[in-house]
């Protein structure tokens, strides 16, 4: 049996061309239906997506209460850029999830920026919790 990172650079390697994640992600549950190993689907797409961002394809999914405003979509783009310096390919998608209430979470392979409304509040309760003890 193949290994999940050997299998993720390969599937990387031949879906550089695909900057659609979703369907990169069904082209990558088809076969791991195929093979049995639809369970290591969350984690393969994950080594996927960091090996292509290694070689100069970096996705990020900006997730947000309400449609993001171009200007938001230039901030996020710059601020990839800014970590990622020698990447070619940058894909920006967006996901609405009323759950977010406000701010916005940028999701990347391997990190996670989370500037919402709950995760400040988590901060200030954390921190004031902290201060109380």
């Amino acid at each position: 049996m193949v290994s999940r990172l050997e299998l993720a650079k390969v599937i990387a390697e031949r879906t550089m061309h695909i900057s659609d994640s979703t369907k990169l992600s069904q082209a990558v549950a088809g076969y791991l239906l195929e093979e049995g190993r639809v369970d290591e689907l969350d984690s393969l797409m994950r080594d996927v997506l960091n090996y292509r961002a290694k070689h100069g394809h970096v996705e990020a999914t900006v997730v947000s209460a309400h449609p993001i405003s171009e200007a938001v979509k230039k901030d996020v783009l710059a601020a990839i850029k800014s970590e990622y310096p020698d990447a070619r390919d940058f894909v920006i998608n967006e996901k609405v999830d009323p759950s977010v209430v406000g701010g916005l979470r940028i999701e990347l392979a391997n990190e996670e920026l989370d500037l919402t409304v709950q995760a400040k509040l988590n901060t200030f309760k954390r921190l004031t919790a902290a201060r109380a003890n």
